[in-house]
């Protein structure tokens, strides 16, 4: 998490008082992880060690540390043993700063020697065990630590100040990887702002001279370093639409600029139906005005269409130019800007016209994420949903108990949905780059989605809430074949219905349903092949029965 901070140490180093002051000093959210296990389980720490020892106790506090991270804006002040736990570390170094708060043993004996709620320090030698103690942790404290501060000093104000004061340093030290211990000069008053972000995640696309790096993080467009690095040439054009342009189009173009890249702007007009021949032209007719060459890189900074469009346009200008990928809606970073295919729609069909064109790398700048509308929040979900029902049972587990947070747009949910999706889908791509057989699972719920987006118009129905509602339907005949249970089934549904997106598909005739799934790219020899389950987690290609279709097509439909 960009604005969070975490504090460890043994116990009596300060946590509580120093993150107390920390938090009112950065207008943050103070959260004590003890006392949130106290007040979940209605039990002091001291009667929970007693009951139930110390390795239940652990666990207990291994996930309280996991729910907590997934918060933003707090300072999180973590007991003395949070970093026995490798996933506890792992979630305090990767979500947000993390702070040693070192202590020397005469400090902490001095101020817990009257405190009886330290139940590991309720033996016959205390000095001895806070020595074990200290032998045992501090090389767990220095690997997850991102900064060290010594608490000898008594004044809690000079302390804070100097914590502040250094997380400002680092981040304008560009967030050094190695830790730094720090004393307590005076400082000047810093804000929230000094607060570092994680490093951000890189992935990469395995596919032999074709293979391309995934980066994922806050900020990225403001980093013309990063921009200018996947920029080969001097010239770059920028691809985008009339709502994504005055959000952030002239940042990309002034960190462009830094690079030393020379840049054309590109606006086309927003909207699914807007995936067209006509537009496609627009794209080539600025090319060809500016005088674009075969070392201009073509950038699609935007969402679905405008990736499917930039890359399909790059693939055939001058046949073939480099292309980068900066998706800025959930939909598109977590699924369409990777993996290379490019199209535009036809009036007959979707996505029917493209070709496979690997971009140079794909920039998914999580902070475009803050001004995304709730509807397209929602759309982009129904993509993270299909990579878990398809494949990743346990990912499907962990976006039904985070749902709520990735719709309440939790940065940290939603950065391990993006980066889950993304291996996920790299994995599949490197082993079926062209769709000849296993890439095809990638498509559940959209033949049925495909055909909902056809039959109402493009733009009616946004690509997502179709893939969703197709899921739905696709769940539903997978169990009247025989494929699926009941309560997966219903848990597909559910889900989908809690991601925001309709579970319910419109009632366009069932002859109107069957010609639109015909034109389906899946299909071979004139039958309709549809991606199903069997089970949940395990996905098949098939044709089905056509009385089993109509029932669905019944059952999952209303009149619009």
């Amino acid at each position: 998490m960009a604005r969070n901070i975490y504090l460890v140490g043994l116990m009596g180093s300060g946590k509580t008082t120093v993150g107390r002051a920390l938090a009112r000093k950065l207008n943050l959210r103070f959260v004590d992880s003890d006392h949130e296990i106290e007040s979940r389980t209605g039990a002091t720490i001291p009667l929970i060690f007693e009951i139930e020892g110390e390795e239940s106790f652990r666990q207990r506090e291994s996930e309280v540390i996991r729910d907590l991270t997934q918060q933003d804006g707090i300072v999180l002040a973590t007991g003395g043993g949070a970093i026995l736990s490798a996933a506890s570390r792992e979630y305090l170094k990767t979500r947000g700063t993390v702070i040693w708060l070192r202590a020397s043993v005469s400090s902490i004996l001095q101020r817990t020697s009257h405190d009886r709620n330290r139940p590991l320090l309720q033996t016959a030698d205390p000095r001895q065990r806070l020595e074990q103690l200290l032998a045992q942790r501090e090389p767990l404290y220095r690997e997850v630590a991102h900064l060290t501060v010594d608490t000898g000093r008594p004044n809690v104000q000079s302390l804070v100040q100097s914590i502040v004061q250094q997380l400002e340093a680092r981040r304008a030290a560009d967030h050094a990887e190695t830790p730094t211990t720090v004393s307590c000069p005076d400082m000047n008053d810093a804000t929230a702002s000094a607060l570092s972000s994680p490093a951000p995640i890189e992935l990469r696309v395995d596919l032999g001279e074709r293979s391309y790096p995934i980066t994922i993080g806050a900020s990225l467009l403001a980093d013309p370093v990063r921009l200018g690095g996947v920029v080969k040439g001097s010239r770059a054009a920028v691809v985008t639409n009339t709502v994504v342009a005055p959000l952030y189009l002239e940042q990309l173009k002034a960190s462009l600029a830094a690079a030393g890249k020379s840049v054309t702007e590109i606006v086309l007009p927003d909207g699914e139906e807007e995936k067209s021949w006509p537009n496609l032209m627009r794209i080539f007719d600025v090319l060809l005005e500016q005088r674009c060459d075969r070392k201009t890189t073509l950038v699609a900074l935007g969402g679905g269409v405008i990736g499917d469009m930039a890359g399909f346009a790059a693939a055939t200008y001058m046949r073939g130019i480099p292309f980068v990928q900066i998706p800025t809606t959930l939909l598109s970073q977590v699924d369409s800007s990777v993996g290379g295919k490019t199209a535009i729609n036809h009036p007959l069909g979707k996505n029917m016209i493209g070709a496979f064109y690997q971009p140079q790398a794909v920039i998914a700048d999580t902070a475009t994420l803050a001004t995304l509308p709730d509807r397209e929040l929602s759309a982009g979900l129904a993509e993270v949903i299909k990579h878990g029902a398809i494949i990743d049972l346990a990912f499907f587990d962990w976006i039904e108990a985070n749902i709520a947070a990735l719709v309440g747009r939790d940065q940290a949910a939603l950065v391990h949905a993006i980066k889950r999706s993304c291996e996920i889908k790299a994995e599949v791509v490197r082993q079926d780059e062209r769709e000849s057989g296993l890439r095809a699972v990638l498509n559940f719920g959209h033949t049925f989605g495909h055909a909902i987006e056809s039959g109402l118009g493009y733009g009616n129905w946004l690509h997502g809430e179709a893939v969703g509602c197709g899921m739905v339907m696709a769940a539903d005949l997978s169990h009247r074949l025989g494929m699926m249970d009941s309560d997966s089934r219903d848990r597909v549904k559910a889900l989908v219905g809690k991601a925001g997106l309709p579970v319910v598909a419109p009632d366009l005739g069932e002859q109107r349903w069957l010609e639109l799934m015909e034109v389906d790219k899946k299909n071979e020899g004139g039958e309709i092949r549809f991606i199903l389950l069997q089970p949940l987690g395990t996905p098949v290609i098939r044709t089905v029965p056509q009385d089993a279709l109509l029932a669905t097509l019944r059952d999952c439909t209303r009149a619009t």
